[in-house]
């Protein structure tokens, strides 16, 4: 499927997908929660959506298991480090994600654990 075949909404969608993610500021989790609610939403709605609410999913799930590992690794003092690096990066590859998304474009994320398929 290539950028044209996309509705403006269907992009507008794929995109919500990806910005949901700074939900975990407001609330814990949210950056699991705001992916996964738009994407049950609108999955059947539109295959775009639906790919790239589980990529975003996919990541946000990821970078959490990461956390969790540099928040113990937090004890050697590496981990706070590693913490506020995965925060800068998290927030970078979320915001390219959203732009490729809005552009219509099937995003994949580095260092991601695809979970769902």
């Amino acid at each position: 499927m290539n950028t044209t075949e996309l509705s403006k909404d269907e992009r507008l969608w794929g995109m919500l997908c990806h910005l949901s993610a700074f939900a975990f500021f407001v609330f814990p989790f949210g950056n699991i929660l705001g992916p996964l609610i738009i994407w049950l939403i609108k999955k059947d709605e539109y295959p775009f959506v639906d790919d790239q609410g589980k990529e975003s999913l996919n990541f946000q799930i990821s970078v959490s298991i990461y956390a969790i590992a540099f928040t113990v690794m937090i004890i050697v003092l590496i981990g706070i480090p590693l913490l506020i690096g995965l925060f800068f990066f998290t927030f970078i590859v979320v915001v390219i994600a959203a732009v490729k998304s809005n552009d219509g474009e099937f995003y994949r994320y580095p260092l991601n654990i695809r979970f769902m398929k």
